[in-house]
């Protein structure tokens, strides 16, 4: 038990440096290809972070083609965006709150609301029609128009975010490999800072996911709340700890992107691979997370809407769908 826990704690400070040296080394790409804080946010450093946790639903569909394995993949892909769309906003509204408490900040989040809410309308539009394709019946061939048009979806996502007006990245640090092992900062050094990043931000998660899991055992959890509770919390991990950084960094553009881009990235391509090549049946626990992780993005989207703006507290509230679903679970049984 000892162990698990230290390995555990290990494995989180593993995640945290990767964050670190991810945040860094994407900043300066962005920079260098003269993107703005959008583009690095939304796209970037989104998929970036959202690629290692939607490789094991395309591996479980893919290469276990069966029953089970489709089951394990369907829930990982409405797990994600359940996930950031409840736990990432809530964790990044406390975040804010801890560094204004700190004095590291202030309460006010300086965000791009034409973005948040560029974002979440594809994402509400994108899941949607992914959350309505589990209830047609008809020939498969339509899954796959669905499925393309998913894809599409996301590559008009693209355009409109590449298209769209933006702040520049500000006060770019020096890149950590260039200033700790004396490297050249060109581009090559900054892809290659990015790539090991994110090659050792996958091992702590899944590390972190492993020792989660042996000591949630020991206490004699089911494998209900391991599936749905807590594994896809330490997936998800690389997200929040960039959002986090990137709040104690006043770069409120980045942090709020990362997560709101993670969600329209999740929102397809994963999605366009459970609804072409499995049943793509949503019932039960995973069509009551796939509900609330749209109630939650309707929630923000509309306070953006009307409000212009975007604060810590109305974040929060994205944890209140969480313990929803939570209470659901123990009510049901686990």
């Amino acid at each position: 038990m000892l162990v698990d826990i230290v390995m555990l704690v290990v494995s989180l400070c593993v995640i945290l440096f990767a964050s670190i040296v991810f945040t860094n080394g994407v900043e300066l790409l962005g920079h260098r290809c003269g993107f703005h804080q959008g583009v690095v946010g939304s796209i970037l450093a989104a998929v970036g972070t959202a690629l290692p946790e939607t490789i094991i639903p395309v591996i479980a569909i893919l290469v276990f083609n069966n029953a089970a394995a489709h089951e394990v993949g369907i829930g990982a892909i409405a797990g994600a965006p359940f996930m950031l769309a409840t736990l990432a906003f809530c964790i990044t509204g406390l975040a804010v709150l801890i560094y204004s408490a700190l004095g590291r900040r202030t309460r006010t989040i300086h965000t791009d609301v034409s973005g948040v809410t560029r974002d979440l309308s594809f994402f509400i539009i994108l899941y949607t029609v992914a959350i309505l394709a589990s209830f047609i019946h008809g020939p498969h061939w339509i899954r796959w128009v669905i499925a393309a048009g998913l894809v599409l979806g996301y590559g008009w996502y693209i355009r409109q975010t590449l298209s769209s007006d933006g702040h520049e990245i500000e006060e770019v640090d020096i890149l950590h490999f260039s200033k700790y092992l004396h490297l050249p900062e060109n581009r090559t050094v900054i892809i290659a800072q990015i790539l090991a990043s994110l090659v050792l931000m996958t091992a702590g998660a899944h590390y972190f996911v492993h020792y989660v899991s042996a000591i949630s055992i020991q206490f004699g959890l089911s494998a209900m709340i391991l599936s749905i509770i807590i594994t896809p919390i330490a997936t998800e991990l690389p997200e929040k700890c960039n959002s986090v950084i990137w709040v104690g960094k006043g770069k409120d553009i980045l942090a709020v992107g990362n997560i709101t881009g993670a969600m329209v990235f999740q929102s397809s391509f994963p999605v366009a691979f459970g609804v072409a090549l499995t049943a793509w049946d949503l019932t039960g626990v995973p069509l009551v997370s796939a509900l609330l992780t749209i109630a939650s993005a309707l929630m923000l989207y509309t306070w953006v809407r009307i409000k212009k703006s975007l604060n810590p507290y109305i974040l929060l509230v994205g944890g209140s769908f969480y313990l929803i679903f939570m209470v659901y679970l123990i009510m049901r049984g686990g």
